[in-house]
């Protein structure tokens, strides 16, 4: 299959995961599914905010579900909600604390729903407990007119920063991306010096993926 783009470090390719096993080849995963909570969004105009009518495959976790399965026993980090199945036979998960616009929409307690799972699955390598699995960003927002998701028109756009630090964790090897979105995994290996493999089944991603990879991401500084 031919890539959408490609460089000495990384290629993306369009289409379903479920269709492309190239990105099978890699050694670690790393990616932000659909996590299964049929998440949609609505007009703010208040906060900057605009409506989205959804994730593709968000219903449920089957297709989460399914890349693990084909994944098999490897390394993998993934993202995922409090508010959906876990994945089967994870190790740990490490807890996203958002930056602080995050997490309004849904909350009816008074407290903000502004976390977000990174499940550990398959045999990552043992190592001594020296890093908080509590993960920070020096990202200000994740939305509004200024955060990622407006910046690059998809809603859930993560930090830079952040993949950088996952990136820097994962065991050795190529990273796969799966389910690139708004190409944060795969420029945040470029920017590590390590190859990674992505797929991405909105063509509208694809092209601005392909618009990061291709500027090395260095005109968008923290933000994903």
């Amino acid at each position: 299959m031919r890539p959408y783009y490609e460089d000495d470090l990384v290629t993306l390719y369009h289409g379903d995961c479920r269709d492309i096993d190239v990105w099978l080849t890699a050694d670690v995963l790393l990616t932000d599914p659909p996590y299964g909570i049929a998440w949609k969004k609505g007009l703010n105009r208040k906060a900057g905010s605009r409506a989205h009518a959804g994730i593709v495959n968000d219903g449920d976790t089957a297709a989460r579900d399914d890349i693990l399965a084909a994944w098999g026993d490897k390394p993998a980090a993934v993202f995922g909600s409090l508010y959906a199945p876990f994945p089967a036979g994870h190790k740990q998960a490490l807890v996203w604390r958002k930056p602080g616009d995050a997490g309004v929409v849904g909350s009816t307690t008074g407290w903000r729903r502004d976390v977000e799972l990174v499940f550990l699955t398959g045999p990552w390598p043992k190592k001594p407990a020296s890093r908080s699995s509590v993960l920070d960003s020096g990202a200000r927002m994740v939305g509004g007119t200024h955060g990622a998701a407006a910046r690059f028109g998809h809603p859930h756009a993560k930090p830079l920063d952040l993949m950088e630090n996952l990136v820097m964790a994962c065991p050795p090897g190529v990273i796969a991306d799966p389910f690139s979105g708004s190409g944060s995994t795969l420029v945040a290996a470029k920017l590590q010096g390590r190859r990674a493999i992505g797929v991405e089944v909105d063509e509208r991603y694809c092209s601005m993926i392909a618009a990061r990879l291709a500027q090395d991401a260095l005109p968008f500084g923290e933000a994903s």
